[in-house]
């Protein structure tokens, strides 16, 4: 099939905003759908005019609160509204809807007929807003009641488990047309990758009204904006041919590696795409790696160590550090790597202005497989630390891996934090996205009162100032966040990347 259209949720309150943003993106779209149930109720009344107001083909779509949507009016306004929006169809079809978005259940002999006539497109539509589909195509069938109908299914996977399911189904439905995705944050994968589902189109919102799309429970639809679409993923130029890697982790909402790789994809001339794909489990990741051909991806918290049984080699740093934060797929067998390691520790070196960290008392906080490759760089600088972490038996066997104290992240170790506060280093997740002032919630350290003498170094790049930076600047301290070491380790996985993208 061609590639997927890019269709734009038009989720505005009035008819003028919805074409507002559907100017402001629409280079990067090939088609709106216009949400009315999202419209003021006087608006509804001039649905109808709609299509002549836009420069792209639209979709006429009215959801049900039971199917995500806003609608709450009942059957009977609902199909007064569509009766509204289709009718007194122009010879111009330019100034028609071209598509109609009618639910399983919708049955209206007359406005089917109408539509048909007119030359609109239905499309049939089901969603399960609380799991997923288990045989898309007998569903896919059963939707398909005539040859004019395009028939649409939109779930709520559980787990990435039931992503891979719905990718491994596609090849039986390969040869028709369909539209096909998962919802939340797990579903990201179909939206970027949604030819790989033999998909009509793809679903997107305008970065501004992102927030609206949460069903009537309150979860995720998962849409991404078409902007992030077209510059960072590079969604029209994907084909078969593309090579796909990845990032995986839990629940991976913030990550700047799509963005960084992709954009070494582009400069390098590489026919790959970089896509987040989170999971609860490596295993879950690692299944869906290999049911995707995915030719490398890299991997966060909390999965670093786990992943690592999983793997048919990993190298020397990988076995020292005790964990894996780069997996690539090469002749035949999957490869574990580590470029956290050298990355930090090039990172720390530029921070603190050393060449090593002789003499200098370091603090670990926390004992994730970041805090591993953290406490291996340390260790290799010369320095001497102590891992300070709530669960105590995961501080110990870092510490004593590394010949190294160790203690409770908490009040009661303010003398050993204070002894070895000449650097300290922030690892766990504690601070990630956060907006709010530094509080118990995203300070890890919120006991600790800096003294204005300690380097403080948050792997944390996003927010770029953690609640705990915050507190540390403010006593003057100097600070760093984790960017630096996102970069440095990245070029050290992209070369990687790159290593098993020419061997192909």
């Amino acid at each position: 099939m061609e590639r997927p259209l890019v269709c734009l949720c038009l989720t505005g309150r009035t008819l003028e905003e919805d074409v507002e943003l559907a100017n402001r993106y629409s280079h990067f779209i090939d088609l709106v759908e216009l949400r009315v149930d999202f419209l003021d109720e006087d608006e509804r009344l001039n649905i109808r005019e709609f299509p002549a107001m836009v420069m792209v083909p639209c979709i006429l779509t009215i959801r049900r609160a039971t199917d995500g949507g806003q609608f709450r009016e009942g059957e009977a306004s609902r199909t007064t509204l569509f009766a509204r929006g289709l009718a007194f169809a122009e010879s111009d079809p330019k100034k028609n809807f071209a598509y109609v978005d009618f639910e399983e259940d919708f049955h209206v002999p007359s406005l089917q007929d109408a539509v048909l006539a007119f030359g609109t497109k239905i499309i049939r539509s089901f969603h399960d807003m609380d799991k997923p589909v288990p045989d898309l195509a007998e569903k896919l069938t059963a939707l398909r009641m005539t040859g004019f109908e395009i028939p649409k299914i939109a779930c709520m996977p559980r787990s990435l488990a039931d992503v891979t399911q719905m990718f491994t189904q596609a090849a039986a439905f390969a040869g028709s047309q369909q539209i096909v995705c998962a919802m939340g944050n797990v579903g990201l994968p179909t939206r970027i990758l949604a030819q790989r589902l033999h998909s009509y189109l793809t679903y997107t919102t305008a970065e501004e009204l992102l927030g609206t799309m949460v069903s009537v429970a309150g979860q995720e639809i998962g849409h991404i904006d078409p902007r992030t679409l077209h510059d960072q993923y590079h969604f029209r130029a994907l084909n078969r041919q593309t090579a796909v890697f990845g990032i995986t982790g839990w629940p991976l909402k913030v990550t700047s590696s799509p963005k960084i790789h992709n954009k070494k994809f582009e400069t390098n001339g590489m026919n790959a795409v970089f896509v987040p794909f989170p999971s609860q489990t490596a295993d879950e990741a690692f299944a869906f790696a290999k049911a995707m051909g995915i030719r490398g991806f890299s991997v966060t918290v909390p999965h670093k160590e786990a992943i690592i049984p999983l793997l048919d080699e990993i190298d020397d740093d990988v076995r020292k550090i005790g964990a894996c934060n780069t997996v690539v797929h090469e002749h035949g067998k999957w490869k574990g790597y580590n470029t956290d390691a050298p990355g930090f520790s090039k990172a720390l070196r530029e921070f603190t202005g050393l060449d090593d960290l002789r003499g200098k008392k370091v603090a670990v906080i926390g004992a994730g497989g970041a805090s591993r490759a953290v406490a291996f760089a340390v260790k290799e600088l010369g320095a001497q630390a102590c891992v300070f972490n709530r669960t105590i038996s995961r501080a110990r066997a870092i510490a004593e891996q590394f010949g190294f104290a160790y203690a409770t992240l908490g009040a009661e170790s303010l003398e050993k934090l204070h002894e070895y506060s000449d650097i300290i280093v922030q690892t766990t997740s504690k601070g990630m996205g956060a907006q709010d002032a530094p509080n118990q919630d995203n300070d890890p350290l919120y006991f600790y009162d800096f003294d204005g003498t300690e380097l403080l170094y948050d792997i944390i790049y996003a927010p770029e100032v953690t609640p705990v930076m915050v507190r540390a600047q403010a006593a003057g301290c100097k600070v760093h966040n984790g960017l630096t070491m996102l970069h440095y380790q990245g070029d050290a996985q992209f070369a990687l990347y790159k290593g098993v993208y020419e061997d192909a």
